[in-house]
């Protein structure tokens, strides 16, 4: 989304990490383990795409994937325009390099508006890709289409595509309960009603915050060789902040992840916020009080700073990538406190220091580390103790 002409480490310190409470002598986090940052690959394909957003790490053998490759989505064209991106790239850790995994028809007629893959992506134990699409005409909501969500099958080949008026613009992580020949998946839905960036309320005179974007859950049934079909969709939560933005194309609620205890748990980004989504596994309607209708607020503000994507990390910590600047930030939401924040991109051409860089997040298949995007340089990198 931006462009970058110098790289400075040093004023910030790429691994320094910057406390939220007083030091202790034990280690109290993920992050503390962390100190290595470097790039692996460029995301860009041969048509151009930019703009990386999702990763997802491949399982296991399926198709032309293996075990260990990395998944990532590209949300703009080659003219960088958001919502336009039509490629899920594959990066080899064997082999170091970048091949193209998916390209779609950007007008996809099965696709209300065409195809903008965001990062809402996954991989099925059955060896089946389902991917969000936000798309965009002129790269911003002015000319938004309602999306869908796609599923490819593992030589990376469109199967099919849901789409419906529960699903308007599939934005978040995708998180998952997958459980083989049945799955539970959980995607935020962002574009409802969104006008374009031009519409400003009279008030604040910046686009209009509409409490609209929605949770919704997939009740999946996949017979052996057959793809994943819908047995029940289900609005688990819905009133979450969403804007229009120029520049970000939209505010919405974008990290998603799924506790074993069946608690979902939200980053809402325009609100700076994590909320906890309590039996995520089996609500059945949409919660209507508006004490309820988001989750509990488990912390909010402190090192957020428009938080993304989310994911579990050791010690059952979650880490957060801002959007706002280049820093992850590790919380316990058990104790709902915020631990600290480490800067993995502290480049000095943005402002603040990595603003609008980070998006997608995933571990290392050891465990050890994890894998973000630079969305800017539009690279794949690695944080490695």
């Amino acid at each position: 989304m931006f462009s970058r002409s110098v790289r400075l480490f040093g004023l910030l310190g790429c691994m320094t990490s910057i406390l939220f409470s007083n030091a202790h002598a034990e280690r109290r986090g993920f992050l503390e383990t962390i100190h290595r940052h470097k790039t692996l690959a460029s995301t860009s394909p041969g048509n151009g795409d930019l703009n990386p957003y999702a990763i997802v790490p491949v399982p296991h053998d399926m198709g032309i994937l293996h075990k260990d490759d990395v998944l990532i989505t590209n949300f703009n064209n080659i003219n960088n325009l958001q919502g336009t991106g039509t490629t899920i790239v594959a990066y080899s850790p064997q082999t170091k390099n970048i091949s193209v995994f998916a390209d779609l028809p950007p007008n996809l007629p099965s696709c209300p508006g065409g195809i903008g893959l965001t990062t809402a992506l996954t991989v099925l134990k059955s060896g089946w890709v389902i991917v969000g699409s936000a798309p965009s005409k002129d790269g911003s909501t002015r000319t938004r289409g309602e999306g869908c969500m796609i599923v490819l099958d593992a030589n990376g080949k469109l199967v099919t595509t849901w789409k419906g008026p529960d699903i308007s613009a599939p934005w978040g992580d995708i998180a998952l309960k997958d459980n083989g020949d049945t799955a539970s998946l959980f995607v935020s839905m962002s574009g409802f009603d969104l006008p374009g960036p031009n519409v400003l309320d009279p008030t604040t005179h910046y686009p209009p915050i509409l409490q609209k974007a929605t949770v919704m859950r997939f009740d999946l049934t996949i017979p052996k060789g057959q793809p994943p079909a819908i047995a029940h969709q289900t609005v688990i939560a819905r009133g979450f902040s969403a804007r229009a933005d120029r520049d970000n194309y939209l505010f919405g609620p974008t990290g998603l992840a799924l506790d074993d205890d069946g608690t979902l748990y939200v980053t809402d980004g325009y609100d700076n916020e994590v909320t906890a989504i309590d039996d995520a596994l089996h609500r059945t309607n949409p919660i209507l009080r508006k004490d309820d209708a988001v989750g509990r607020v488990i912390t909010k503000g402190g090192l957020l700073n428009w938080p993304l994507a989310m994911m579990w990390v050791p010690g059952h910590h979650l880490l957060i990538a801002n959007g706002r600047n280049g820093q992850v930030v590790e919380i316990d939401p058990a104790a709902k406190k915020q631990i600290y924040a480490q800067w993995v991109d502290n480049d000095q051409a943005q402002q603040p220091p990595g603003n609008g860089d980070l998006f997608g997040l995933a571990m290392t298949p050891d465990n050890t580390g994890f894998y973000y995007v630079e969305d800017d340089m539009n690279t794949l990198n690695l944080s490695a103790p």
